[in-house]
């Protein structure tokens, strides 16, 4: 009898060290001051539900009381670059789904944080989350600069026109072609009698908001190119005709 219990036991203790462990799916929906999130197994039962804030303090309080191993899921969002990084190294996989391709997969009548954060943990436990390329954190700093660099070029563009709007609203004749060389527009402002002393002032202020962003542009080009990250990339995408120093890092 003692043998045949000890024997029990053992084969007890074997299908609980054999059996699959249970995974869970964590779906997030991501906003500028909340995160709600949804907890779900394999099976789609939901083991915990909530929100949280948006906040580093608040997602390492939060990540602690996860049920382990998990997966985490969430909608690409201006907020998700940093949430993902911070949540890559307490998950199995952290993945980014495209938000078109998930609404047309997880469309609903009903529709609010708590569902949204469930439909993205079954999408995520059923293999359906469409799944979009989160580049590396060294990119997507890159890319930002980038991306600010092409706000100061349509700033710019924008104060050109305005300045071409007022000499135009107010009949001045002028040169299209040279008008924003810094040695025309001198001569223009000082020379040019159809000049109106009511669009002076903008015009000194459109000039002078062109100067700085057109100093900004360059120091962003110039601190790119010197970037340690960039320099070896660049080098090789420069080697293909038409690409230049700008196209290069886009």
């Amino acid at each position: 009898m003692l043998q045949d219990a000890e024997l029990s036991t053992q084969l007890i203790q074997r299908t609980t060290l054999e059996a699959p462990q249970t995974k869970y799916f964590i779906g997030l929906d991501v906003h500028k001051k909340t995160i709600s999130y949804c907890v779900k197994d394999a099976a789609g039962r939901v083991h915990q539900e909530g929100k949280i804030g948006s906040t580093r303090r608040e997602l390492d309080g939060w990540i602690q009381t996860m049920p382990q191993p998990r997966m985490i899921a969430m909608e690409a969002t201006i907020f998700t670059g940093w949430i993902y990084d911070y949540l890559l190294p307490h998950a199995e996989k952290v993945k980014v789904a495209h938000p078109v391709m998930l609404r047309a997969i997880a469309a609903a009548k009903k529709k609010n944080d708590k569902i949204d954060a469930g439909k993205i943990a079954d999408c995520l436990r059923c293999d359906f989350l469409p799944e979009c390329h989160m580049a590396s954190t060294e990119i997507r700093d890159r890319s930002r600069a980038l991306r600010y660099r092409n706000l100061l070029v349509r700033q710019t563009a924008q104060m050109k026109n305005r300045i071409s709007g007022l000499l135009m609203e107010t009949g001045v004749s002028y040169n299209k072609q040279r008008l924003h060389k810094v040695g025309y527009f001198a001569d223009l402002m000082t020379t040019n009698e159809e000049v109106d002393e009511s669009i002076r002032p903008l015009l000194k202020l459109s000039r002078e908001m062109i100067r700085r962003s057109q100093k900004l542009d360059y120091a962003l080009v110039s601190s790119l190119e010197r970037d340690p990250f960039l320099k070896e990339r660049l080098r090789r995408l420069r080697t293909v005709p038409g690409v230049g120093p700008i196209t290069a890092p886009e």
